[in-house]
């Protein structure tokens, strides 16, 4: 056997935590081998976010052609863009058919309130990039923004739904609005979340693991989705299988003690 090859475009994270190395090890978990597009390298740790740089766009679109070129790439996810012209390229790419399945990640903005979205960038995504997508999974903080109401307003499953049939009108085929913000109600709370399509409507819930370690959930879960949509899953199972692997990876760094902040995930099931 030799495993299937798999891509994606983010940002690099210096503590190791989320961005190109979470999709790495979450590939790696999956069987896949994953290559990659780095959009932007931040100087961050635990703690949150100290500085940005944007990777040339012509250097984003010359990696992905690189690998695109040699290797039989069967999905794409990307995560951190960083500005409105990496994403419209990226949605060039996507419209010369390079990208079998496509998962969106919209990162716009880091657990620690740090923006990694450029003015603009929300506006490309909803405009040109999400016709080209199989699935966006934004988080509740995300679909708030690109649907411009605040997040605070958003304090039921009718407004999730709401959310996600919003995003869905901007052309993706599948959209998954995570809801992992909502306020706890009690250590054994659980955590829906909905995958929509025009003809379905899927609640998936999982109990609220009560951690630190939960920097890289959002990258860990769309790079999950993209390996199993690679490996040929169906969205809904491969939905669900990624589900099942970051709530695996929670729970086994929850008494990690690594940096002083949000730290990582147990990605390879260490603890096990």
């Amino acid at each position: 056997m030799q495993p299937i090859t798999v891509l994606s475009i983010a940002g690099s994270d210096s503590g190791g935590g989320a961005g190109i190395q979470a999709d790495l090890r979450t590939f790696a978990a999956f069987g896949v081998h994953g290559t990659t597009a780095v959009t932007s390298v931040t100087a961050q740790n635990t703690l949150g976010v100290s500085d940005v740089a944007v990777m040339p766009v012509s250097l984003v679109v010359s990696q992905v052609r690189s690998v695109i070129e040699d290797f039989a790439v069967t999905s794409v996810k990307t995560g951190m863009l960083g500005d409105a012209d990496v994403v419209e390229s990226v949605a060039d790419l996507a419209r010369e058919g390079m990208f079998p399945y496509l998962v969106v990640d919209p990162v716009l903005i880091s657990s620690t309130q740090h923006s990694l979205m450029r003015d603009g960038g929300a506006a490309a995504y909803r405009e040109a990039l999400f016709p080209w997508a199989t699935v966006v999974t934004p988080n509740l903080r995300e679909a708030s923004i690109l649907c411009g109401v605040d997040v605070r307003d958003i304090s039921s499953l009718e407004d999730m739904h709401w959310l996600a049939r919003e995003l869905l009108s901007l052309g993706p085929r599948y959209v998954l609005v995570k809801g992992g913000h909502f306020a706890a109600s009690g250590v054994d709370a659980m955590v829906p979340d909905i995958l929509m399509s025009s003809d379905e409507v899927i609640i998936f819930e999982s109990p609220r693991v009560v951690t630190t370690n939960d920097h890289g959930t959002g990258c860990s879960l769309s790079a999950a989705l993209c390996a199993g949509l690679g490996l040929g899953r169906r969205v809904n199972d491969a939905t669900r299988d990624a589900k099942s692997f970051v709530l695996s990876a929670l729970q086994g760094a929850t008494d990690w003690h690594l940096g002083q902040g949000r730290g990582p995930l147990d990605h390879l099931g260490w603890n096990e």
